[in-house]
């Protein structure tokens, strides 16, 4: 079992992170159509390209891309203790022209889930089940990025502190969210 991915998009281009294809718009598209196969890994590996990228949601049960691919979620570290990732404001901005709160929220249940499905391992998933969010000023371009640090985590629930910055490190919003932990279905 892996423990901790850090990622290098240097010369990732541009894509799908599940196919390594371009984006179809809003198509959900799907890995192959096959199940997951948990792939057992020992100690940190590094994820360099989409394929790498698509490798880690494939150990991790997904079969399509999601929401936060849609909102341009783009994930920088990723282990059971930390996951960061960031997040353009444009064009997830509501009708003021600053970030929506809720995509704060998708940013910060995205990185924290993800922490969680890494802590519960193979065979397992996370599902988000409470998300408390305080908003603290406004972002209106550039990036928002999310620190999401493992407070409490056991065999059925894993609880995460997420901090969102904007560009410049001041405090965009803090959520705390807790996931239930489960047997994939299958597995």
């Amino acid at each position: 079992m892996w423990r901790h991915r850090r990622i290098d998009h240097e010369g990732t281009g541009s894509g799908d992170p599940f196919t390594g294809g371009d984006l179809p718009g809003d198509d959900p598209g799907t890995f192959s159509g096959q199940a997951p196969t948990p792939v057992a890994r020992e100690g940190p590996v590094v994820i360099n390209n989409s394929d790498d990228l698509a490798e880690l949601g494939r150990e991790l049960g997904a079969t399509h891309r999601g929401l936060d691919d849609r909102m341009g979620i783009e994930l920088l570290e990723a282990g059971p203790e930390r996951v960061v990732a960031r997040m353009p404001v444009a064009p997830n901005t509501q009708a003021y022209g600053t970030l929506h709160g809720g995509a704060s929220c998708v940013l910060a249940e995205t990185t924290a889930s993800l922490g969680a499905a890494i802590h519960a391992g193979q065979g397992r998933m996370a599902l988000g089940i409470e998300i408390n969010a305080s908003h603290h000023r406004p972002a209106s371009s550039g990036h928002v990025t999310a620190v999401a640090t493992k407070v409490s985590a056991g065999r059925n629930l894993a609880t995460y502190d997420v901090s969102i910055t904007d560009d410049e490190g001041r405090a965009v919003c803090t959520a705390r969210v807790t996931s239930m932990l489960r047997d994939r279905p299958g597995s």
